[in-house]
């Protein structure tokens, strides 16, 4: 009888095991279908399309499959400039957004926890540019901008630029458009992880005679990082293969072009395909390999 009940229940702890894990297979199957229809299906094309060449019959617009690796050297030698200001402009603006959003996010989260009305009030506030159109904020800005606006007819009136200058089309628009489109992706990983921050090690800190700065920088700096590695992460990346604020329709110019707007010229006025798809996939590759340096150097790899 024991033999038995001990065999039996032996059965029932291998049984077990295997039903949980069918369990979990059908929960994960259509997360995996949904991830192989539309995330690897069109990565795989999307490599496939930058090993092409042109078709025999020589129309615009027409490639067939011929392993063409010299698509990946022509792209990244021709738009190598492009290229590199992508990256620039991505690193300049993420640091802008750090240094707006943390004290922001400092002051919601921390400050204003014993005001919970308010404070849900701020978030509203920092969440509401999402409900307007990413395309019409950032005409908006290039028409308070333009020449004729009261910024630059102010700016004028002061001295700080000439009358022959423009703020349109620079670096600075550019990297401002990014900035200010940008922040609230910075703002809400900070809030989250700030939100919980525990004050009272602050005030133990300045028990233990710290200095305000020193607080900062041993306590509150090191337990804001989750927070300052997520909101980095979800700013530099989309920053990276942004082609609105860069075009030439909106604060940008030709000489402000990045990595996003030579890749949908490509692919819609010029129609080259391959090189259109080489840089892509170069600026995931490149922003995959720049990420996990970045999260291992952080002492983050969990959130590889």
């Amino acid at each position: 009888m024991a033999f038995a009940a001990f065999g039996s229940g032996s059965a029932a702890e291998h049984k077990t095991p295997t039903k949980s894990s069918r369990i979990v297979l059908a929960l994960l199957l259509p997360g995996m279908v949904y991830l192989g229809l539309f995330f690897f299906t069109p990565l795989i094309s999307l490599v496939i399309t930058s090993l092409e060449v042109p078709a025999a019959s020589g129309g615009i617009g027409e490639y067939e499959y011929g392993f063409a690796w010299e698509n990946y050297i022509t792209a990244f030698t021709t738009y190598l400039p492009q290229i590199l200001r992508s990256f620039l402009y991505a690193t300049i603006a993420t640091i802008f957004a750090l240094l707006i959003s943390y004290p922001l996010a400092y002051f919601i989260g921390v400050k204003l926890r014993t005001r919970p009305l308010i404070q849900r009030l701020m978030l509203v506030l920092v969440i509401a540019p999402f409900f307007i159109s990413f395309l019409l904020r950032t005409i908006a800005w290039k028409q308070i901008f333009s020449d004729g606006g009261a910024i630059m007819q102010t700016v004028y009136a002061l001295g700080l630029m000439d009358p022959s200058e423009h703020f349109l089309g620079t670096d600075a628009a550019v990297i401002f458009g990014l900035t200010y489109n940008f922040i609230p992706f910075m703002t809400l990983p900070l809030f989250t992880t700030l939100e919980r921050f525990d004050v009272r090690l602050l005030e133990a800190g300045s028990d233990l005679y710290a200095s305000p700065a020193k607080v900062f920088r041993k306590v509150t700096l090191p337990l804001s990082m989750p927070g300052i590695i997520s909101g980095t992460l979800l700013v530099f990346i989309p920053i990276a293969g942004d082609y609105v604020n860069a075009g030439q329709s909106f604060l940008g110019s030709s000489k402000t072009s990045m990595i996003g707007t030579i890749v949908d010229s490509e692919f819609l006025q010029t129609q080259d395909y391959p090189i259109a798809s080489s840089l892509s996939v170069m600026l995931m590759a490149v922003i995959v390999a720049l990420v996990g340096m970045y999260v291992r150097s952080a002492g983050t790899e969990d959130l590889l």
